[in-house]
């Protein structure tokens, strides 16, 4: 004669009269362990998902904008980006937009050039903040210093140092003109 399975099922859990109101131990445990943990394709997600429940259609426009750019890139090299992967395409996507700035403004087009500002100016916010002109100076000092570069020929190994360096905090545009500048003088 075959046995039936025995349940036994678990012993409800002791709650004094002051925790009732609170979440369990547990649960506050992983809030507090995964929240410094965000990566910044999540917190590009989530912003979609704010937007969405703001029926902020102009910025959702933009942030899905950012997440096909994302996605396409993850196809296309078949990989998952991670955050430095991530900013690069949000520089790229940046400066796309600043060249399109200048051509509409030279087509005297300005509602498309200040629907660019718009997109740069959200696209940014996931970008660290830019370094000031000081700053960028004194990192290009330092690194012309510690290379030993005297002249033009040595830029590339003043950028690649700079590149490295500053990358995702400063325009590099802006610092390759400083450091032509530097050597050059």
């Amino acid at each position: 004669m075959p046995r039936a399975p025995v349940v036994v099922a678990a012993p409800a859990a002791r709650v004094r009269s002051d925790d009732r109101n609170s979440p369990p131990r547990r649960a506050q445990w992983r809030v507090a362990h995964f929240l410094p943990t965000v990566s910044l394709k999540d917190r590009i997600n989530e912003e979609v998902k704010t937007a969405m429940r703001a029926q902020d259609k102009r910025r959702l426009g933009v942030l899905r904008l950012v997440t096909a750019a994302i996605k396409q890139k993850e196809v296309d090299e078949r990989i998952t980006l991670d955050d430095a992967q991530v900013m690069a395409t949000l520089e790229k996507m940046v400066k796309q937009r600043r060249d399109s700035i200048q051509q509409y403004q030279a087509g005297n087009r300005p509602d498309l050039a200040e629907q660019e500002q718009f997109e740069i100016g959200i696209i940014q916010g996931f970008l660290p903040q830019q370094l000031s002109e000081a700053e960028i100076d004194a990192a290009v000092a330092e690194v012309i210093a510690a290379t030993g570069a005297a002249g033009a020929r040595d830029m590339g190994k003043v950028m690649g140092a700079l590149k490295s360096r500053l990358a995702g905090k400063a325009d590099m545009t802006v610092v390759s003109a400083r450091v032509k500048q530097r050597l050059a003088g």
